[in-house]
């Protein structure tokens, strides 16, 4: 099963758009392993970041320890998060073809029907359920910066809506 998750009800049926970086209109998916970076408001800017297969010690020790997987968001967001409500698309994966395996991206170029719709009204219990350690700083530039320099593996979403680098509380 591939998800695709939407602030919008009733969504009945998802066509091929046009999005940036990809060349032509497709529908865009998650696998079930990645959903758990989409757990937020659409626009919440977020650092996610797990072990892969090259991942180093050293670089669990810093920034996992216990924890599976991390998902970083600024705490002036916390509130929208605590109030937002996501519908997440549970969609068949037949037209789908994997275009990012470390994101967990699927496309399809045709439109596709949702088998069905969850409701998730409480976002942080989502990700929690999940085993994710969650992450609420007052910046996210310095995190961001450091795992893009690290083993990690990574998803850096929507950064455009961080708080300015530099600023106060970076």
């Amino acid at each position: 099963m591939l998800y695709h998750v939407s602030e919008e009800s009733e969504i009945s049926r998802f066509e091929p758009r046009r999005a940036e970086g990809v060349d032509h209109p497709v529908v865009w998916a998650v696998d079930g392993e990645k959903l758990r970076n989409y757990l937020l408001p659409r626009d919440c800017p977020r650092v996610t970041f797990f072990a892969g297969e090259r991942t180093q010690s050293e670089d669990v020790s810093q920034f996992l320890g216990s924890s599976s997987a991390v998902v970083a968001f600024e705490s002036a967001w916390l509130e929208r998060v605590r109030q937002t409500r996501l519908f997440c698309y549970h969609l068949p994966v037949e037209s789908f073809k994997c275009v990012d395996a470390c994101a967990g991206y699927f496309h399809s170029l045709e439109s596709v029907a949702p088998e069905r719709v969850e409701i998730v009204e409480d976002l942080l219990g989502a990700l929690t359920s999940r085993g994710v350690e969650i992450r609420v700083l007052p910046s996210l530039w310095e995190l961001r910066d450091a795992v893009v320099g690290s083993t990690l593996s990574y998803s850096i979403i929507r950064m455009r809506n961080a708080g300015l680098r530099g600023g106060p509380a970076d």
